[in-house]
């Protein structure tokens, strides 16, 4: 340690305050870099009291504490004697909620030990992400927002409610960390296929940013959870006494934008130009005006419109390889014209124009979708919500998905009703008639909410489909073969999308940014995914994976004229990969 960040206590001893440790350590995230092991002892705490030390989740080490470090931290007597490595305390830990049976159980225990030892959360986290990622996201996570009154511990962000209209730049500032980087926001009026949650739907911020540090790096204090109280329609929720929200109908109109104005001007002064905001499991109505209204002042992401396009492009991309063509040789039928289905269908026509030259206006055209009420088309145009109107395309009224299938003959299904079981035995039949390998992509959440399974997929395709849901399921076997099914999961994107503009300090988020990562997600399946059937790769490898999107992500950012760090670094991916957060334990001597 320097000198001149030393300070003598009465005691004799040597005093170091956090915000002396944060201006000693930069990096690229402007902090102590979290890549390496920098002899870094939190001082504050462990002077005070050990004890204070063993409950702080961001430098709790638990039974791995050495001994030299028991004796210098005041630890004696305050841990049992065995020293165990982090190694250890993992498989312990796995065994343990192994034992769980029922997944909500696994979610609470998973909560609980990040909230008492974050490194040991995250590297759990890392190290067995196709085992957990189930049970810290989708679908485990909708049951947990569902029940958050219940299962509420203690806060994990901020919430803000009409309560602190006025003062939403106060309520910031009482967040401890001061360089934050990415925030995710919801209002919780859309949590997943559950519908409006209220502020229960906490968990979807926290869940996400937990999968933004353990697939994409970010480091955990960067990243900010909030949940935007304007009230629930939930009767269910204002009836129960364990509801942790406001009381109140859901605000509309003027007094909500005027909210949301408010904590967008406040993020943008507290926190920078550079802090992406990702808005997350808004309603349709809203979803699309604030990306609307924000894009062009704010580093703003809507995960459930671009980041759910961007995986299926990639999908779609590395379909090809399994059913042939090029995107502009296909056609694409959508159940379900809300936030996910047009942005989806969106990215889809801008790679095709990319691809080929032709203006959208022309490649929409291979694009059709079905709401609630039948077939989009143009004779319900002047009825149509505004985003639904580009795909309002001639053709004769039709009521329902099976009629469509029909009429339309798609290559290619897609699901984002957030409608369980509409993809109907008649209709993947259908699907199955005119295509040798149809393409099904069945993406509603949770796993309740899924258009079907993937057993219905491959059993009414007799075998023959391509298949891919938001949710997980298990592999199938069907005429003896096994077919393991895909996971479009967000998952796979943003990570590595929020790494990249990050890393390159981009300003704004531009289409050609969700392109370039769909594309690197699709480089990375590989002949031996593609001979299982699979159109994305294992999660096993998500950490490389995400290190290529951000790396593409942030080229595409510079050469755009978006990225504000200067000089562009010369290996991206390397580069990526150092900027990534490591959970090893550090040594506090």
């Amino acid at each position: 340690m320097e000198s001149s960040m030393k300070k003598t206590m009465s005691n004799g001893s040597v005093h170091m305050d956090m915000e002396e440790i944060d201006n000693k350590f930069e990096e690229a995230y402007g902090e102590h870099n979290a890549t390496e092991d920098q002899l870094i002892t939190p001082w504050t705490v462990s002077v005070a009291s050990g004890y204070s030390l063993l409950r702080d989740p961001i430098y709790n080490k638990g039974l791995a504490f050495s001994e030299k470090e028991r004796d210098a931290h005041y630890l004696r007597g305050l841990l049992p004697p065995a020293v165990i490595d982090q190694e250890l305390q993992e498989r312990r830990m796995m065994h343990n909620l192994r034992n769980y049976e029922v997944p909500l159980h696994r979610y609470i225990a998973m909560m609980d030990l990040q909230e008492r030892n974050e490194r040991l959360f995250y590297k759990l986290l890392i190290d067995n992400v196709e085992e957990l990622l189930p049970i810290v996201y989708t679908p485990t996570v909708g049951e947990a927002c569902q029940k958050y009154g219940s299962v509420y511990r203690r806060p994990q962000g901020l919430f803000i409610s009409l309560k602190e209209k006025g003062k939403i730049l106060e309520v910031l500032k009482n967040w401890p960390e001061r360089n934050i980087q990415v925030i995710v926001v919801t209002d919780g009026e859309r949590i997943l296929g559950l519908g409006d949650l209220g502020c229960q739907g906490m968990g979807i911020p926290v869940g996400k940013l937990s999968l933004y540090t353990a697939l994409g790096g970010i480091r955990p204090s960067a990243c900010l959870p909030i949940t935007i109280d304007v009230g629930t329609n939930n009767e269910q929720l204002l009836n129960d006494e364990f509801y942790i929200g406001l009381r109140q109908k859901r605000a509309r109109g003027q007094e909500y934008m005027e909210l949301l104005d408010e904590f967008m001007y406040a993020v943008k002064k507290n926190y920078g130009e550079k802090v992406l905001i990702q808005f997350e499991d808004f309603a349709n109505h809203n979803a699309f005006e604030l990306l609307s209204r924000y894009s062009s002042s704010h580093l703003v992401f809507n995960d459930d419109i671009q980041g759910t396009a961007s995986v299926v492009v990639a999908g779609l991309l590395a379909a090809l390889k399994l059913i042939g063509g090029t995107l502009a040789d296909h056609t694409f039928l959508f159940l379900g014209a809300g936030e996910a289905g047009t942005g989806i269908a969106e990215l889809i026509a801008l790679e095709i124009s990319k691809q080929t030259g032709a203006p959208t206006e022309e490649t929409r055209k291979k694009i059709w979708l079905v709401d609630s009420k039948g077939l989009i088309v143009q004779s319900r145009f002047e009825s149509l919500q505004h985003f639904k109107k580009p795909w309002a395309h001639d053709h004769e009224s039709i009521k329902d998905l099976y009629g469509a299938v029909q009429a339309i003959k798609p290559t290619v299904l897609i699901g984002t009703s957030g409608v369980g079981k509409t993809f109907t035995k008649e209709v993947v039949e259908a699907m199955a008639s005119f295509n040798e390998k149809p393409l099904i992509l069945a993406l509603s959440n949770p796993t309740s909410q899924s258009e079907c399974t993937a057993e219905e997929a491959y059993t009414w395709s007799q075998g023959r489909a391509i298949f891919a849901s938001g949710s997980p399921f298990d592999p199938v076997e069907y005429d003896g073969k096994v077919f393991v099914p895909g996971q479009a999961n967000n998952a796979y994107i943003f990570p590595g999308f929020g790494l990249g503009l990050i890393m390159s300090g981009t300003i704004r988020v531009h289409d050609d940014m969700l392109l370039a990562a769909s594309e690197a997600l699709a480089a990375q399946v590989s002949q031996e995914n593609y001979d299982k059937g699979l159109i994305y790769p294992p999660f096993t490898n998500i950490r490389k994976i995400s290190a290529n999107i951000a790396a593409k992500v942030a080229a595409k950012a510079y050469e755009l004229g978006l990225a504000s760090r200067l000089p562009r670094p010369k290996d991206l991916v390397k580069f990526a990969e150092s900027c990534m957060y490591s959970p090893r334990y550090r040594s506090y001597l």
